[in-house]
């Protein structure tokens, strides 16, 4: 195990550990204007949702690690504090990289990545049409920390392209095609088998890990997760259960190595009491 105190290796080195372990990151492409109306688009991926009531946004434009110099995004909230969060997905994630190039103050990143302004509702810097979520924010505070500048704002208005949304009229999480950042040049795309489903335990108790028996938690063929998905039935099956399920199955088991593969293509298949009945038996 590397251990590292920051203060012992160059800023730069952090940063790439800190980009390279925390991650995948969503993107504030955040769109800024100043006090003479020049517009700023530019990335930002610290940043993340902190609050629904109020709905809270936080990103941070640091200064930068190579010029030491403030980035356009913060000098310009200073003088109109107002953004807009455009969110970005598969379709737009080159057009947004280039408008990450250090152009100089006053160049237009809407025409230099070829992106679409548009009018927002009800602050004054231009929206992405081409970003399938769109949030106009009231900056509340800036708080300058170093190097880092916190950009919290309020979202007062939520744009949303209706073709992302399902039957419940929610956003569609295969559909809206998300990209995040990782270290490096590295971005993840939240898409087709990336994407997995995990229950939350919002009304229900699991029943714990705790409550396995030593033999299934030293297996060598189940997994943390697997464990998880095992300590997260809220009844285990009864003896009768158990007898049950196995005499529906074909195949028997000589040893708990047999057991643990069969158990694991169960829990593969999100099959957690039928599992467990193999497990049991």
């Amino acid at each position: 195990m590397l251990s590292i105190t920051p203060s012992d290796i160059p800023v730069q080195q952090l940063h790439q550990y800190l980009l390279g372990a925390v991650g995948p990151r969503p993107i504030c492409f955040a769109s800024t204007v100043d006090a003479d109306g020049n517009h700023n688009l530019a990335p930002f991926s610290f940043f993340n949702v902190f609050s629904a009531k109020p709905p809270i946004a936080i990103f941070s434009p640091n200064i930068s690690g190579k010029t030491g110099l403030a980035k356009d995004t913060h000098l310009n909230i200073k003088e109109v504090p107002e953004c807009v969060i455009n969110i970005v997905n598969y379709n737009m994630v080159q057009q947004m990289s280039l408008a990450s190039s250090p152009y100089p103050k006053g160049i237009s990143e809407f025409t230099k990545a070829g992106f679409t302004p548009i009018a927002s509702e009800l602050v004054k810097p231009m929206r992405v049409k081409e970003s399938p979520v769109q949030l106009e924010c009231k900056v509340f505070e800036l708080k300058e920390i170093g190097n880092c500048n916190l950009v919290m704002c309020e979202v007062v208005k939520i744009h949303i392209d209706e073709s992302i949304l399902n039957e419940h009229n929610l956003i569609d999480q295969q559909k809206i095609d998300l990209v995040a950042r990782m270290g490096g040049n590295w971005y993840c795309r939240a898409h087709g088998d990336a994407l997995f489903e995990i229950e939350k335990p919002i009304t229900t108790i699991g029943v714990g890990v705790d409550i396995i028996p030593i033999s299934i938690k030293n297996s060598h063929v189940l997994t943390g997760n697997n464990l998880g998905q095992l300590g997260n039935i809220e009844i285990l099956p009864s003896k009768e259960e158990v007898e049950l399920f196995n005499k529906t199955l074909s195949q028997k088991f000589s040893t708990d190595l047999e057991k643990h593969q069969y158990a694991k293509t169960l829990l593969e298949m999100n099959k957690v009491k039928e599992a467990w009945s193999v497990l049991l038996s």
